[in-house]
Formats: structure tokens, sequence, C-alpha cells
């Protein structure tokens, strides 16, 4: 099934749009069986679960971190990852590019847009954003490369498409204030029930889980 449901997906999206197998829950057979499919990029949500996957699958796919990063799980990460898609604070930057020097390694970061500015949730609120980008922009272990957001969860997919517009129009406006140490190249919006307005709307990176997957059990 997995194999069946990463062929389809990868027939259907647009040249250029990144597959982001979100792998929350999943087991290491069952995202070997992703990678074996065609899907290049595993996102964790969670460090640990990712440390446990990587110690048997290891760098046969790319790693993106998409789910909340807490600052102290930050050494491990970026031993880990290819890509912190959630990076949300200069606190959190500042852990980042500690560690990143000691590895010798520029982490490539999205920053993640709050863009339904919901309080209880992670991500730096659509206006703040340019402020955040100009101060990670000086760390010299770290390049911003575009946007993330999840948005808010609605049972109707066309629901989330105006907080999709807001990210894709506050992407175009940091890109074309032409950051120095900053490019804006990835937009990553959209999950299993809403990646198509989300391609829609701009995004080149979509991050899927159940329709690769199918249901977890927790779900």
């Amino acid at each position: 099934m997995i194999r069946e449901n990463v062929q389809k997906l990868l027939a259907e999206l647009p040249p250029g749009v990144l597959l982001v197998a979100a792998a929350k829950g999943r087991t290491p057979q069952e995202i070997l069986e992703a990678i074996e499919a065609g899907v290049q990029i595993i996102g964790e949500n969670y460090v640990q679960e990712a440390e446990r996957a990587f110690s048997v699958i290891g760098r046969r796919a790319q790693w993106h971190m998409i789910g909340h990063l807490q600052r102290n799980k930050a050494k491990k990460a970026v031993e880990i990852f290819d890509m912190i898609e959630t990076l949300d604070s200069v606190k959190l930057a500042a852990e980042l590019e500690k560690h990143c020097a000691r590895l010798k390694r520029v982490m490539p970061v999205l920053i993640e847009i709050n863009s339904g500015r919901e309080p209880q949730k992670s991500g730096v609120f659509p206006e703040d954003a340019e402020a955040l980008i100009r101060e990670v922009s000086q760390f010299p272990h770290l390049k911003v490369l575009g946007l993330m957001t999840m948005g808010p969860r609605f049972g109707n997919p066309e629901d989330a498409r105006p907080y999709f517009q807001e990210t894709k129009r506050l992407f175009d406006r940091l890109k074309a204030l032409n950051i120095p140490n900053v490019e804006m190249k990835y937009l990553s919006m959209g999950m299993s029930n809403t990646y198509t307005i989300a391609l829609e709307e701009g995004a080149n990176i979509v991050r899927i889980g159940t329709k690769i997957f199918g249901e977890r059990l927790e779900e």
C-alpha cells in the first residue's frame, strides 16, 4: 500500500515540488518502504523518534525536522537533520548556531509562520517574521531558505486557503527584500488533507503522512 501511495503522489505532484513523508509514529520498516518507493525526504516531529529511525535508515534519505524543536534537543537535531523547517525564535537559532559551528556545518532552515496567530501553537506571527529573519541571517552557520506554515486545522481543506495565501504573500514580500544570507527558495505548506490547496497557493514543499502511510492508530 505504501509503495502504491508514494508512486501515485509522486506522479501527481508538479515538477519542482518536494515531497516530505511525515513519519510521525511510523516504524523504520514503513519509512524504508516509502524510501524504496521513491521518497527522498523524511519528516520527523520528534528528535527521539528521528534518532530511532535514523539509526536504522541512515543517509538513505534526507531528514527534515517538521515538529516543534526544543532548544535542549538542538545538539542531537543538527547531527541528524538536513533541514530544520520549524525555526521560530532567536534563542533556538543561537542554540542551533552553537552546535552547527561545532560540527563545521551550515544548517538550512525555514522560518515557521503561525499563520493562524494561534497562541497555543509554535511559529512566529507573520508580522514578526522579517525581524526574526534579519536576526537569524547574522548567524554564519544557519541559512534561511524560506518559510513553513501549518495553518489552523479544519475539517474542510478549503478553509485553510486564506492562511496559505497570507504566507505566500509574506514569502513574496520577504523575497523582494533581498536580505543578505537569506534565499527565499522554499515554501512548505500543506499536509494530507490540504496539500492540493497549498499547491494552488504556491507551496513547493508538501508534508504528507496519512496519504502515504494510512491512518495512525492514535488518530
